[in-house]
């Protein structure tokens, strides 16, 4: 690898150093990562109708997908500490790549649980790259300005947002799929032909997205990147050791519950257009692009404010925003709750970077075991999606659902009050 610089010199040689060409490969991963979890809404309206799936079975393609968070974090923090940033990053992008390919096999063979698969090869790709690039643009540079880096970086993430469900709503979602009256009066052998050619839809885009990425992945093997490490001395503790350290629990355990929020959220808002206010997917999928383009906004919207207000304290206001958004969402109707819905991902949008930010703050050289913690609770998307549709199953009413999400922001909340009396660092 390149030379190792020690953590006092990481601000005199930011300055030093350029860091304009690593820093545009970093972030261009952020939009790669954003961009395949933006076709997720799309994907699960799309395999809900083919499948014929309730709501809880369709959550189980964000259980799959950030199930691999949870299991893959550590491993990737191993890789990253033994072989470094670039290594973590080829691997991330060659699972990545296989998942995308995965695809055509699932598609091939008309199988709900293949593509279950698929997306958690694919997504452990992801969680290798998110371990690997959120804490590597922290530290790439000045210190001071580690959270409004990191902002800007995820704000690619929110550019993919709002292009995603446009595009995957283009070539997966043609054409209105069947309700299950029409699948009803359909043959057994016209019924399994319909469903090969809704499933065979999602081939195209996952085909093209793994050949940029092994394009992307190459381009990488011959860049040199600087391997900037936190600390000459190297981490001591075990990773229950490392939760106690600063703000690495609170941190964990708010961004376990922020995911779950922003993955029920994005998932689901088609569904919750069709099954609120019985909107098409068609129509619908705009909806979820101003969804996309508000998170973008709110990105580089808080990377600017940051200039001015504290983290913590946009973070507490962003937070209580959601609380009354949120609310409206449960108790409200008609579309006004979609609107609502999707105003929600402008105030969500500085929550995962500036939560990592905090969590890591000061956690010196445990800041990689640490940054494999922060990506673990990404598992909250797992887990917090499965518990609201159920609610939707159950009460038969999609809006009281959203009490879960509701119940998320209050604890993102709480986690900003941690830092109400102190400046940081960030």
């Amino acid at each position: 690898m390149n030379n190792i610089p020690s953590e006092s010199s990481v601000s005199s040689l930011s300055r030093k150093r350029n860091y304009g060409l690593p820093l545009i490969l970093i972030t261009s991963l952020f939009f790669f990562w954003g961009f395949i979890h933006n076709l997720d809404p799309i994907l699960i309206k799309h395999l809900r109708s083919a499948f014929q799936l309730n709501h809880f079975q369709a959550s189980l393609v964000d259980s799959s997908v950030f199930a691999a968070y949870f299991l893959l974090a550590i491993p990737a923090g191993i890789i990253i500490q033994k072989y470094g940033y670039k290594t973590g990053i080829l691997v991330g992008l060659f699972f990545f790549a296989a998942g995308c390919f995965l695809f055509v096999p699932a598609a091939n063979t008309v199988s709900y649980p293949f593509f279950l698969g698929a997306l958690f090869v694919l997504s452990c790709g992801l969680a290798i790259l998110e371990t690997a690039a959120n804490p590597y643009i922290t530290v790439l540079g000045p210190p001071e300005k580690a959270t409004q880096r990191l902002n800007f970086a995820q704000s690619f993430n929110g550019l993919a947002a709002s292009i995603a469900p446009i595009i995957g709503g283009i070539f997966i979602l043609a054409e209105e799929p069947k309700s299950q009256e029409e699948l009803a009066t359909l043959s057994q052998a016209a019924k399994i032909a319909y469903i090969q050619a809704e499933t065979a839809l999602v081939k195209g885009p996952y085909i093209i997205l793994g050949l940029i990425l092994l394009l992307v992945m190459i381009l990488f093997l011959f860049i040199k990147l600087p391997d900037v490490t936190e600390s000459e001395e190297k981490s001591t503790k075990n990773y229950l050791q490392v939760l106690g350290v600063k703000n690495v629990g609170w941190g964990v355990l708010a961004q376990f519950f922020y995911i779950g929020a922003q993955i029920y959220i994005f998932s689901f808002l088609l569904v919750f257009a069709e099954d609120a206010i019985n909107m098409k997917g068609q129509e619908a999928k705009y909806y979820a692009g101003v969804a996309g383009f508000l998170f973008m906004i709110g990105r580089f919207a808080g990377t600017f404010f940051m200039k001015y207000i504290l983290p913590q304290k946009l973070l507490r206001i962003y937070s209580i925003i959601s609380i009354i958004l949120s609310i409206y969402v449960v108790a409200g109707t008609g579309i006004t709750t979609l609107y609502a819905l999707v105003g929600l991902t402008f105030f969500m949008s500085i929550m995962f970077p500036t939560i990592f930010a905090l969590g890591i703050e000061g956690a010196g050289s445990e800041t990689k075991p640490a940054s494999s913690l922060l990506i673990m609770s990404i598992v909250g998307g797992a887990i917090i999606p499965p518990i609201a549709s159920k609610i939707t199953d159950i009460s038969g009413n999609i809006h009281f659902s959203y009490i879960v999400p509701l119940l998320c922001f209050i604890i993102v909340f709480l986690f900003s009050l941690r830092f109400r009396n102190k400046k940081s660092s960030l």
